[in-house]
């Protein structure tokens, strides 16, 4: 079942989540499991809502991708959610 990962990212900026983005955003359309990435600012940082087919794609993709590339001092909050639907066009 697809699955909801919320990333919480205290400190995190406009500036720094679109270099991240701009590095990542290729790579993560063609992800497998892949469905969604939204993310917008919150206080104190910037928040990322992905939906995937699957809590281990969502983990192999974040451990190969992100991990490697985030800044010093940048430590995602994750949280993982299965969902009960998902709707899609």
């Amino acid at each position: 079942m697809a699955v909801l990962v919320t990333a919480e990212i205290q400190g995190q900026t406009q500036q720094g989540y679109d270099g991240m983005f701009a590095v990542l955003a290729d790579g993560l359309k063609r992800a497998p499991g892949f469905i969604l990435h939204e993310a917008h600012p919150i206080e104190g940082g910037w928040r990322v809502i992905e939906v995937w087919n699957s809590k281990a794609e969502a983990n192999q993709y974040f451990a190969k991708n992100v991990a490697p590339n985030l800044p010093a001092g940048i430590h995602p909050k994750r949280s993982v959610q299965e969902l009960h639907s998902l709707v899609t066009r």
